[in-house]
């Protein structure tokens, strides 16, 4: 029996993220709202190109194909479009054969607000004002940057990695550093609460939830020892030991058990994102996005003390 929505892993992602939607918006600035809505009729059978978020989504909805019984994965789209001016997203939908059934269309308002409603541990948006709003609420999302998106039909491994301060976990200890600017402090303070879990940050519940299907996985596994694992979940942080720690402490608290973890100590995140390969990497600094591999998708978090205007 499949999953009701309440429990299952639910992604929310704008047609902004999902498709390139450049012409059109092109079209929508130059020309305005008539133009745009005769545009999107005149080339209703034409599908947008890929948006930086598509190998992701696709790669995500293929979970349910994997725990077929229990089909545990949704992803909802969210759209500023009206219904009508929507139907070119959604034909773009039925021809990339995704599994998108969902959709709310505001009709140029933010759709964030109706996040809860479907139970959404993610808001993928290229709109950042949306994005903001939207954390600024508690509510979970982030920003997809402008970049390349690359898609092996063949490779249906889902690759993610998240920074963790700020974005898995909440931003403590980036208070305790910017506040103070001493490194030092920093680590005498993730050395004096190792052994405290840190308070869930925007994504835990994704990252939380990614971790409860690599428990179906790894029964899978158990079961079929021909089967292949396709869900693969990094940290990439800059913490080094001793902070390390608290990190481990705070997964064993929350019952993660984690493969891979990179606890780089300052060094360039794009180091690692190069070999690894995700489909998103999630920080919630803009400038370490920046300064990462231009290759790799990146998905800002505005969330905390490092998004606070100094």
């Amino acid at each position: 029996m499949s999953y009701p929505i309440d429990k299952k892993l639910v992604i929310a992602v704008s047609s902004s993220a999902l498709f390139d939607l450049a012409d059109s918006h092109r079209v929508f600035l130059e020309r305005g709202i008539e133009e745009y809505r005769r545009h999107q009729e005149e080339h209703l059978d034409t599908p947008f190109g890929h948006g930086v978020a598509f190998p992701f989504i696709r790669r995500f909805l293929y979970l349910n194909e994997v725990f077929s019984e229990e089909q545990p994965v949704e992803v909802v789209l969210l759209s500023r479009n009206s219904p009508e001016t929507g139907l070119r997203i959604f034909r773009s939908i039925e021809h990339y054969g995704l599994d998108i059934s969902r959709a709310v269309f505001m009709g140029g308002a933010s759709p964030h607000s109706y996040l809860a409603a479907f139970n959404a541990a993610l808001f993928l948006s290229a709109n950042e004002e949306d994005v903001q709003n939207a954390i600024e609420e508690g509510l979970p999302a982030g920003v997809v940057l402008p970049g390349n998106t690359t898609d092996k039909p063949d490779d249906a491994e889902l690759r993610v990695a998240f920074d963790f301060d700020g974005v898995i976990a909440d931003d403590e200890a980036e208070t305790v550093y910017k506040e103070s600017g001493d490194l030092d402090r920093f680590m005498e303070h993730e050395q004096q609460k190792q052994h405290i879990p840190h308070r869930p940050g925007p994504l835990a519940d994704l990252f939380r939830g990614l971790a409860r299907l690599q428990q179906l996985e790894n029964k899978k596994a158990e079961e079929n020892a021909h089967y292949k694992k396709v869900i693969r979940v990094a940290i990439v942080t800059a913490r080094n030991a001793p902070a390390h720690e608290r990190v481990i402490t705070t997964l064993k608290d929350w019952g993660v058990s984690l493969d891979e973890a990179f606890f780089l100590g300052g060094m360039e995140k794009a180091r690692v994102l190069k070999v690894l390969k995700p489909h998103l990497f999630f920080d919630d600094q803009r400038r370490h996005l920046s300064a990462s591999a231009a290759d790799t998708p990146m998905v800002h978090v505005p969330f905390g003390i490092a998004n606070k205007p100094i």
